[in-house]
């Protein structure tokens, strides 16, 4: 099956969702959430036919490919997006009070319809191997995700989080812009595949301005995945942004960076004359984001921030993996921490979003007292945070462990030695929040009620985390 079928799957359900909703009296749009959900689990199946890149000599051909790296992504960006929907309904209540509407129900059909775009174009941009589509896919999922940072019109926090967004990703997107520039007027080409022939071939002379181009490149794709410096971002759009917006844009969207990090550094690492200073810009990056996001974490109060310097913390332990690229493990690594991440992220951002909405605040004094309120919602964060930390039996663990061993093999033994160090600072602070649960008062003594989409992913996502924390083989060998 041709790989562009899915992401035209994917669009075409996305259309119809939209006219359903445009044409419908019906003001109950959950039902527009679960048809989207149930189509995309269809697509989920489909990926796992057989696929093929396009035909040699056809037009996509240049521009896409079906690899071990992009199936996997794919499936994990369309798991994520189902995630996402089915968290959709229980999230109406909310956006009711915060999204001012003519009609009854309005407005809520399209927060569960958009994420659909955004599917298909961070399907593309994992599946890219040309710097046009992939600015092409990244300003259609990044455009759509601005949308949705801000849906909560009448949430100043919100407004706020995707105005900075929205100008910050503009920036970052003339980065992208301007390096992608550098890069064809010195190689004469965007095609990651026929990049590394281009600069074999380049004088001496060419090398600087190539490696200004790469640079801007990497700039845009740090902000991307909240690496540092470029991380400042995360903190504001993760409190202000609806909350399966937040989780959805911590998983899904740092994904997609990763994939195409992974591949304009392995065009380059076999090169002599920019592996090296890319090779110790990335390990630099991975030291300092290490050192950034988890140290920022221990202070916060509020549960959003603390996870959003918590995103930027997992993403230092990616970039070690990234650093060591020329080893074999290294991808399979990669994936299998982000199959891990997706089940441990968005099982602690569904706890939150049920919390938030039963006790009206983020912070991480509103898990005071779960575990007498809702023992379901307590052991859940319990297990997510434990992953998260690095437990033994967890995702978390066989994540850590992978880039650690990956890194060690490479010779990245400071790296590894202060991974060490940050991890011990990660127990901190996220054993704060399983210390207010089951050590700390609550203000009510009244139960908290879970929905039943809720409950079925609380129970799928943390099977998921123990699941792969003891048997990680099938997914480590989907990308060997």
């Amino acid at each position: 099956m041709n790989t562009l079928y899915l992401e035209i799957a994917v669009v075409v359900l996305g259309i119809i969702l939209l006219m359903v909703e445009s044409y419908s009296a019906s003001a109950n749009k959950a039902r527009l959430a679960w048809i989207g959900a149930i189509g995309l689990f269809g697509v989920l199946l489909l990926s796992f036919i057989p696929q093929h890149a396009p035909a040699p000599g056809s037009p996509a051909a240049a521009f896409i490919t079906s690899d071990l790296l992009s199936v996997f992504f794919v499936r994990l960006i369309l798991a994520a997006t189902i995630v996402f929907l089915l968290t959709v309904p229980s999230f109406f209540p909310a956006l009711r009070i915060s999204l001012p509407a003519e009609r009854e129900g309005g407005g809520l059909g399209e927060f569960a319809i958009l994420p659909i775009f955004v599917c298909a174009g961070l399907m593309w941009m994992v599946s890219a191997v040309d710097f046009i589509m992939i600015f092409v896919s990244l300003e259609l999922a990044t455009i759509t995700l601005y949308i949705l940072a801000t849906y909560l019109r009448q949430n100043t926090a919100s407004l706020e989080s995707g105005t900075k967004f929205l100008i910050l990703g503009a920036l970052s997107t003339g980065f992208i812009v301007y390096g992608i520039s550098w890069l064809f007027g010195t190689t004469g080409t965007t095609n990651l595949l026929a990049l590394p022939s281009a600069i074999a071939a380049l004088p001496e002379a060419a090398v600087t301005p190539l490696l200004f181009g790469i640079g801007m490149i990497l700039v845009a794709l740090s902000f991307k995945i909240s690496a540092f410096p470029f991380q400042f971002w995360v903190p504001d759009v993760y409190q202000g942004a609806p909350t399966p917006v937040t989780s959805y844009l911590s998983v899904a969207s740092k994904a997609a960076g990763f994939v195409v990090l992974i591949r304009l550094l392995g065009a380059l690492w076999a090169i002599p004359a920019v592996s090296h200073q890319i090779h110790a810009v990335i390990t630099l990056l991975a030291a300092l984001t290490l050192i950034f996001g988890n140290f920022a974490a221990i202070p916060q109060t509020n549960m959003k921030r603390l996870l959003g310097y918590s995103s930027v913390a997992h993403a230092g332990y990616l970039l070690m993996a990234v650093a060591s690229l020329s080893s074999k493990m290294a991808v399979p690594a990669i994936g299998f921490y982000f199959a891990g991440y997706l089940a441990m992220t968005m099982l602690s951002f569904v706890v939150l979003q049920v919390v938030s909405e039963a006790t009206g605040g983020d912070e991480i004094s509103r898990f005071n007292g779960l575990g007498r309120r809702s023992p379901l919602l307590a052991g859940a964060m319990l297990l997510a945070a434990a992953s998260l930390a690095g437990i033994p039996f967890t995702a978390g663990f066989i994540g850590k462990l992978l880039v650690f061993e990956v890194a060690l093999k490479q010779g990245h033994y400071g790296l590894v030695a202060l991974g060490c160090v940050t991890v011990a600072a990660g127990f901190y602070y996220y054993f704060k929040v399983i210390r207010a649960m089951y050590w700390q008062q609550p203000a009510e003594e009244t139960s908290i009620a879970v929905p039943g989409a809720l409950r079925f992913l609380i129970a799928v996502l943390g099977a998921a985390i123990i699941a792969f924390g003891v048997y990680p083989a099938p997914i480590l060998a989907a990308l060997r």
